[in-house]
């Protein structure tokens, strides 16, 4: 499986269906992969991306924390498939020389990635072209972590981005 290297582009809420895209875009490239989260990982990574910081750590704040003490770190993230509308990504931990892959959702590896400035890779074969600004808003939207349910098994991107 070839990887890409991707950064968040950004989280914009699908007028449609009322739920959240985190939107990837290739870092060297304008291919996009979208994926349709639920509300607690949206404002999670809405914070990570804006640098707000709390006085009491969050979820992913807490995973990343836990991490750092046990003197590893995470290396990346990978989003490596969809099946049957839901995207299967792993974290990637170090510790002394040992790498341990950890299958998590997509949402929560992004927000982990985020908090621990970890890179974040995509199986080159979910990017797609970004929509032209002609084409309308598309239909669909599937479940967190899901794509677009929209008929042809591909992600879209919902109309304007944040």
């Amino acid at each position: 499986m070839k990887v890409v290297e991707t950064i968040v582009h950004g989280l914009v809420l699908d007028p449609r269906t009322q739920q959240h895209v985190v939107v990837l875009q290739e870092r060297d490239g304008r291919r996009v992969l979208p994926i349709w989260i639920g509300p607690p990982e949206a404002l999670a990574i809405q914070r990570l991306l804006a640098d707000e910081r709390f006085p009491r750590p969050l979820t992913h704040d807490l995973m990343a924390l836990v991490i750092e003490g046990l003197r590893a770190r995470v290396a990346r993230i990978v989003i490596a498939d969809m099946r049957e509308g839901t995207f299967f990504a792993s974290l990637f931990i170090e510790r002394e020389q040992q790498v341990l892959s950890i299958d998590a959702r997509p949402s929560d590896c992004i927000a982990v990635a985020l908090r621990t400035k970890a890179p974040v890779f995509v199986n080159e074969t979910l990017l797609q072209e970004p929509p032209s600004q002609e084409q309308p808003a598309p239909g669909g939207g599937g479940s967190a972590d899901h794509g677009s349910g929209a008929g042809d098994g591909q992600p879209v991107i919902p109309g304007s981005q944040q």
